[in-house]
């Protein structure tokens, strides 16, 4: 897939998730296999930017290209100032969040409550892409809600107003993340546009990807729940979709390592404090199918020393698997 002077390669996204894609995860997903990781929403409003958590989510200090910001707003000129600064900090691609269907983000009328006013949409677009040089991108939902699919009539306007690539969720705002996600609007969306179209929702699986990309003709798959505690899963599709057949299965060893390296990589970006909390969410996703997970998880999320949390998931993780009982 190609956004701009960007070649993505493999043609698998980690999705910006708030909360869990920061550098540190983004990096490790990058050198697992995504083609590119979009970071966490960032807001547009300039009076939030000083926050240590705005600041962090704008670090992007020895992450491999192209890095993908998403920013996330209702007025056209604070967007544009907020790509014009995300640019100047590094940014090679703006995204806008036109998908967070969040009540918090709807009800400051940004994410997927935007779906509603066509013409704010357009304006929002054409503001972004005329503040940076480089490409700008967007994130929709196939609608505000079950009666409202106007997911193609927003992609149409976004490719009018000069968005380089479109990202579909295949759920409505009202939908949230329950029930099953559909890909008839992202096929019919994908149809209609020159642009590339990228499929979201419940993509979990390498042959999940390949069903999703050969139903909707869609130019690449976008993974986000499915990443968590699992971020080899980008390599897992990224063979499959080059060759047809499956990676096995990462050995405990493996997966131990890249914990292991994602902790240090927490405590080193948040500091220990705050990395110890951060890491507690990520351990019990990587833990949780773990025989004995309940237990462990019950015993680490007490710690607050990095040096005793990080030998607890050591330990753990370097017991040999139990068989499974038939």
């Amino acid at each position: 897939m190609q956004i701009g002077d960007y070649r993505i390669e493999p043609p698998v996204v980690l999705a910006p998730m708030a909360g869990v894609t920061d550098r540190p995860f983004r990096q490790l997903c990058k050198r697992l296999g995504a083609g590119l990781a979009v970071s966490e929403m960032t807001t547009s409003d300039a009076s939030l930017w000083h926050t240590e958590k705005s600041r962090l989510r704008r670090d992007h200090a020895g992450e491999p290209g192209p890095i993908a910001v998403q920013i996330a707003g209702y007025d056209p000129e604070q967007m544009a100032e907020a790509a014009r600064v995300n640019v100047a900090q590094g940014a090679q691609i703006i995204d806008i969040n036109m998908g967070c269907p969040a009540k918090k983000v709807c009800k400051v009328d940004s994410g997927s409550a935007l779906m509603r006013d066509e013409a704010l949409v357009a304006r929002i677009c054409a503001a972004v892409v005329a503040a940076v040089e480089v490409p700008v991108t967007l994130k929709i939902r196939t609608g505000w809600a079950r009666a409202h699919r106007n997911g193609l009539a927003i992609a149409r306007i976004a490719e009018d107003s000069g968005i380089r690539s479109l990202v579909v969720h295949g759920r409505t705002r009202e939908d949230q993340y329950e029930g099953l996600a559909e890909y008839d609007t992202i096929a019919a969306i994908k149809q209609a546009l020159r642009i590339p179209v990228t499929a979201n929702g419940d993509i979990d699986s390498p042959e999940k990807a390949k069903q999703v990309l050969d139903y909707t003709g869609c130019d690449a798959v976008m993974v986000g729940r499915a990443a968590q505690g699992r971020p080899w899963i980008f390599r897992e599709i990224a063979h499959y979709l080059a060759t047809g057949d499956k990676l096995p299965a990462p050995t405990r060893f493996e997966q131990r390592r890249w914990l292991l390296e994602h902790l240090d990589a927490l405590y080193a970006f948040y500091g220990e404090g705050r990395g110890v909390r951060v890491a507690r969410k990520h351990i019990q996703w990587y833990c949780q199918a773990e025989p004995g997970a309940a237990a462990f998880w019950q015993a680490v999320n007490r710690l607050t020393d990095v040096g005793e949390q990080r030998r607890c998931v050591d330990e753990f993780l370097s017991q040999p698997a139990l068989p499974e009982v038939a």
